[in-house]
């Protein structure tokens, strides 16, 4: 995967309240100040949402929904839901929030601060949130760790984890954001009942990302501590409705895999035609090795196509997957 990418999967640890450079994917908005056009003629593919979201229009939204505050039978549904999709075991908790990353934000302050084991690279909100806390964040586990977080799949080399991933710490997190493409291979079934927490997005799968709701699935202790941070309506009514009928929406779900690995399959073929080497990824995003990873984004970028580079690599490129409508120019400007 390149020089850079080993570099930084290598080094022994991160100084204490130090993290990596919070870059993401997005920022559509510093492309076209970049260069130029309309920001509705961009094509994004530096994020690793689903081009084809769940349909919201199959819900339809109470009125009540916009005008009262979220009620208990609300959240009550979305948690049930959330239950039977992810077959939650008995005696672990579910805690509905507004997005992921409100939750790895809240996270580190449920103990330490100590030594947290984060493998390099990854999503880097995690080591920002532990280090804002105090923590000191390193990439091998070497000597004693008071927690672990890992990215199952990784984001953004696609790597999977195993059950033995989650032992010999106090706190293991386990991000699934982009799990639901593959739920066979969650590690729910895995997870210590105390000390353990388990992440999920809504907004990957479900392409619903503006929605802004996520989950946690673990240790009821220590969920019921995070909902003390977030208040009594942390997540607003629509977005309530929208979550438990899409989750519920199994046959959407099956044909959304179908579609997201056919066309995963799609993209490498196209990007090794154009001259890259497939480093990785999952069936919402894809990894590449290229000679020079700037010149490929800003190749695309005069076709008005936004992808992901990383400052710490010199040679990988992330694209997420192509619209059924935006194939034809993305394979045109590769």
């Amino acid at each position: 995967m390149g020089d850079d990418f080993k570099a930084l999967a290598q080094q022994g640890g991160l100084p204490r309240g130090k993290g990596p450079q919070r870059d993401h994917g997005g920022g559509l908005d510093g492309a076209v100040a970049c260069f130029g056009g309309a920001r509705a003629g961009w094509i994004d593919l530096s994020t690793g949402i689903n081009p084809c979201p769940w349909p919201v229009a199959r819900v339809m939204i109470p009125d009540m929904a916009w005008t009262a505050l979220p009620d208990r039978a609300a959240m009550g549904a979305l948690e049930a839901a959330a239950r039977d999709l992810w077959q939650v075991p008995e005696g672990m908790g579910v805690l509905v929030a507004p997005g992921a990353s409100a939750l790895i934000a809240r996270i580190p302050g449920l103990a330490g601060p100590g030594r947290v084991h984060i493998p390099q690279p990854t999503y880097n909100e995690h080591a920002a949130a532990f280090a804002g806390h105090g923590w000191e964040v390193c990439a091998d586990a070497d000597g004693p760790v008071q927690a672990r977080v890992i990215v199952h799949p990784n984001n953004p080399d696609g790597r999977w984890y195993g059950a033995d991933d989650l032992r010999g710490v106090p706190l293991i997190v386990v991000d699934e954001s982009f799990c639901d493409v593959a739920p066979a291979r969650s590690l729910l079934a895995h997870l210590p009942r105390e000390g353990g927490i388990i992440l999920k997005s809504f907004g990957k799968f479900w392409g619903l990302a503006g929605l802004r709701l996520g989950f946690a699935i673990g240790d009821p202790v220590l969920l019921a501590r995070l909902a003390e941070g977030m208040g009594p309506w942390p997540v607003s009514g629509p977005a309530l409705a929208i979550g438990a009928a899409a989750l519920a929406d199994r046959d959407w779900a099956a044909a959304t895999r179908v579609r997201l690995a056919a066309d995963a399959v799609r993209l490498d073929a196209v990007m090794r035609r154009a001259g890259a080497v497939v480093a990785g990824g999952t069936d919402l995003f894809r990894l590449y090795t290229v000679d020079d990873a700037e010149t490929w984004q800003a190749r695309l970028a005069g076709a008005q196509i936004w992808s992901r580079i990383f400052p710490w690599s010199r040679t990988l490129i992330r694209l997420g997957l192509p619209a059924p409508q935006d194939w034809a120019r993305v394979e045109g400007a590769l």
